[in-house]
């Protein structure tokens, strides 16, 4: 009998690359028994178990299957159930999550390694508010911030440029140290229209442009933003519906992830050939906080790992549909 709590566990305290590799396989080994899903796609592919030994042989689940097919590796009751934006008229995938718990302990502790405690930010949201989109996993974990940041200025703005701005000149007014998180083309509308230097302000663009606007590249936004406000870094988080964690990025589009997540980039004519570091392909991710659904996922993602251990987005597959959560760079 699997002890679930104790893997769990195991997940939150990974220090190096043993301890991940081990943690892996034991996750690979109670998804593969438990997801009939992920079972018959290895089953399919004709990949003999018993011959993997490291992480970087364990087969990716394509991130399309979340559009088609219930991933779970439990018999548990539901808890909620997270669903991408997406684009009208598109498919969107949903992502149902067995234990609320693990996703917040899993971005609350991403949160304190990138920036500290959440109690030290007053958080401003350029996001739709909880009760008009409760099945986003993005407005779940800003509202959970908030909560323990439990700051009275902290708040939902979307579409509420002029009161955003005006809460950010009293915020900068009283020295208070502010995180404002938005998708791409709210960030991008609200500092075309207003110019504001922020000293005590940092941002976190959360992409997502989703066809509102003429989508543009991450860089040409960060410069929008920084000409506005006079910040010196645009900071970005790389996260999906299909994920449970949450990769940072400090310097434009170089993402660190926690110790529990992974990179591989996969060769884009040969899903099953890991490229070097340094090289361009699709990106894999090994999520093992997504321990109740998948942890290995095949995305539509391109990119590369850098020598020092980021990861960078380059764009998309073509003919993908534009994911909420990431912004359009092809």
């Amino acid at each position: 009998m699997i002890n679930t709590k104790k893997i769990i566990s195991d997940i939150f305290n990974i220090k190096n690359e043993e301890q991940f590799n081990r943690t892996a396989l034991k996750i690979f080994d109670f998804q593969y028994t438990r997801n009939s899903v992920y079972n018959d796609y290895i089953k399919h592919l004709k990949i003999n178990k018993t011959h993997i030994n490291h992480y970087s042989q364990i087969p990716f689940l394509p991130i399309d299957f979340f559009k088609t097919h219930l991933i779970l590796s439990s018999d548990k009751p539901v808890q909620t159930t997270f669903k991408s934006s997406g684009t009208t008229g598109l498919q969107t995938s949903s992502h149902h999550i067995i234990d609320l718990n693990v996703y917040e302990k899993s971005f609350i502790k991403t949160f304190n390694i990138y920036y500290g405690n959440p109690e030290k930010y007053t958080f401003l949201a350029l996001l739709p508010s909880y009760s008009e989109r409760n099945d986003s996993s993005l407005i779940y974990m800003t509202e959970k911030l908030m909560k323990i940041s439990n700051k009275k200025n902290n708040g939902f703005y979307l579409y509420n440029y002029e009161e955003l701005y005006h809460k950010l000149n009293e915020l900068e007014q009283k020295k208070e140290k502010t995180l404002l998180i938005g998708v791409s083309f709210a960030l991008s509308d609200f500092f075309e229209l207003y110019k504001i230097e922020l000293t005590h302000t940092q941002i976190i663009e959360t992409g997502g442009m989703k066809g509102r606007k003429k989508e543009i590249v991450r860089e040409e936004l960060h410069q929008i933003i920084k000409k506005a406000s006079k910040i010196k870094e645009v900071h970005s988080e790389y996260g999906m519906t299909e994920l449970l964690s949450q990769a940072y990025a400090k310097k434009s589009n170089r993402y660190q992830t926690p110790p529990w997540m992974k990179i591989l980039i996969r060769d884009t004519n040969d899903p099953f050939n890991n490229l070097k570091v340094g090289t361009s392909g699709g990106i894999n991710i090994i999520d093992l906080a997504n321990f109740y659904s998948c942890s290995f996922i095949e995305t539509k993602d391109l990119g590369k790992l850098n020598p020092d251990g980021t990861f960078e987005i380059s764009g998309r597959f073509d003919n993908s549909d534009i994911r909420g959560c990431n912004l359009m760079v092809i």
